[in-house]
């Protein structure tokens, strides 16, 4: 009997971005779930996602509140952040408010799937 697929919560405001992430996770194995703003994320938070996939740039609540909010609800759950946003304040913001990683749009599914993988596997120590 195999385990159900881990799933994948991607909170985007991109379609594009929402379709690579589905379309390259998917091939993982992966259970993908689409947010396209923070209401509909906390909204699927009841779902249990495995991990977040988290953009800052959404169009009904800031990212970094967003953020807040997920971990008041849901400490354990591992975050990643990816975001146009480069500099390195707000990588600290977002890493201090609890992401457990960061990466920078334009990204390489090849790293973004080592870092998932890692966020996974540290979290569930």
């Amino acid at each position: 009997m195999s385990a159900a697929p881990l799933k994948i919560l991607v909170v985007d405001d991109e379609p594009p971005i929402r379709k690579l992430l589905r379309m390259g996770l998917g091939t993982q194995g992966y259970e993908i779930l689409e947010a396209p703003n923070g209401k509909a994320s906390l909204e699927l938070l009841a779902r249990n996602p495995d991990l977040i996939i988290l953009d800052l740039g959404l169009p009904d609540i800031q990212g970094l509140e967003l953020l807040r909010m997920i971990r008041a609800r849901n400490e354990g759950v591992p975050i990643v952040v990816l975001s146009s946003r480069g500099d390195e304040v707000g990588k600290v913001q977002a890493l201090d408010l609890g992401a457990d990683d960061y990466v920078t749009k334009p990204f390489g599914m090849d790293e973004l799937l080592a870092r998932i993988s890692r966020s996974i596997w540290c979290g569930a120590s």
